[in-house]
């Protein structure tokens, strides 16, 4: 192959058809199934998986005693005694709660499985919605998969950050709703509230609001004050787990105040994660205007930013990343590819999996950078007509 075919192999990426797409999701998928049944027997050894964390607070909540869930000494009880070595400090807020006590009244494993296929099935439920036409290219989202091998809360976080920007124009008061249910990890939805604003959506912002203050004054109803109270001890567990963050915790992370730390140390990570959370809100404020107010470009964008605003996130924190790379995708497929896209999409595509399978080796964690050319893409992406390629490959 002559040097100049093989820059157009990349280039144009003719080969990446949509019949060998489908393909391709039949293959990942089978494989996307034997690495889950290797995550359930790992997650079954002394070890441990985080899941524990979210089935201790269920067990001691389904228990009556939902304050005990942010008690450190009951949890370690609570979670080793499933014969795990390890356990998982529970810090999500108390609204969490009504989430996982269900789980608690399970044996662990039946537990694991049971959250695994639940959240596996709501998320891919609103991506499908989203994008109906890709819903293979959904189904097997590699982001998704290593949410799902953690037994994280990823899925279920994708599923409500999803919803809450696909409904935003048809159906604002559910987009509101799913938002406002962001409260079980706010640091996810930083962004929404200013991108609400924005753009003049004030019904989803109206109920975002209600929706918060409804689901933390039902977990004061339900759980009392003093799972309100123990709650906030576990900002010092928090705390001290990002002080004393190794290596491979920080490795773990994708943000660049992780990175910028681990290369420079914390103050130089404190301005790393400044300047990030500035750029992706002043990106989430002006997409509007930028995309033409056009819904699904603007919270396409804003999505992608959201993996730039806060200085906590791991890679199973990033189903949610599937709607700004299909929306890229989808928005290809119409108006055409520019040149070298279809390329780089496909490695956007992988990148949530692929960037923590390769950060423990490369002492780096690149997924910050992946989410910024994502928001790149998305932000210079043409009007309709003005694209490279041809449409419908």
């Amino acid at each position: 192959m002559s040097l100049a075919k093989g820059v157009a192999f990349f280039r144009d990426a003719d080969w990446l058809t949509a019949g060998r797409v489908r393909g391709y999701a039949v293959l990942l998928g089978i494989a996307c199934l034997a690495l889950l049944a290797n995550s359930f027997l790992k997650a079954m050894q002394p070890a441990g998986s985080d899941f524990l964390a979210f089935w201790g607070a269920g067990v001691v909540t389904a228990a009556g005693e939902p304050a005990l869930a942010y008690d450190l000494a009951v949890q370690e009880q609570v979670q080793t005694g499933t014969g795990a070595q390890g356990w998982f400090a529970f810090v999500n807020p108390p609204p969490f709660l009504f989430a996982v006590a269900p789980f608690g009244l399970l044996p662990f494993p039946a537990a694991w499985i049971a959250w695994v296929i639940i959240t596996y099935a709501l998320w891919c439920w609103a991506g499908i919605c989203a994008f109906p036409r890709l819903w293979p290219l959904v189904v097997i989202y590699p982001g998704a998969l290593l949410a799902a091998g953690h037994a994280q809360n990823g899925l279920l976080t994708g599923a409500l950050l999803i919803a809450g920007v696909h409904l935003v124009a048809r159906r604002p008061l559910w987009s509101g709703a799913a938002i406002g249910a962001l409260v079980i990890k706010p640091h996810l939805a930083l962004l929404l509230p200013f991108w609400l604003a924005s753009g003049g959506r004030w019904r989803p912002f109206v109920a975002a609001a209600v929706t918060v203050l409804a689901l933390l004054a039902l977990s004061w109803a339900v759980f009392g004050s003093a799972t309100m109270s123990a709650y906030t001890g576990s900002w010092e567990a928090s705390a001290t787990l990002m002080e004393r963050g190794r290596e491979e915790f920080l490795l773990r992370m994708t943000t660049f105040y992780s990175q910028i730390r681990l290369l420079a140390g914390e103050g130089a990570g404190r301005v790393a994660a400044i300047l990030s959370g500035l750029f992706a809100l002043a990106a989430a404020v002006l997409s509007w205007r930028r995309l033409g107010r056009d819904p699904r470009a603007s919270g396409a964008a804003v999505l992608a930013a959201s993996a730039l605003a806060t200085p906590y996130l791991f890679n199973y924190d990033l189903p949610f990343l599937v709607f700004p790379t299909l929306w890229l995708i989808e928005r290809g497929r119409r108006h055409g590819f520019r040149p070298w896209e279809k390329s780089v999409l496909l490695l956007l595509y992988f990148a949530p999996y692929a960037t923590r399978a390769a950060a423990l080796p490369l002492g780096v964690n690149l997924m910050p950078v992946a989410a910024a050319v994502l928001l790149w893409l998305i932000w210079t992406s043409p009007a309709p007509g003005r694209a490279g390629n041809q449409p419908g490959t």
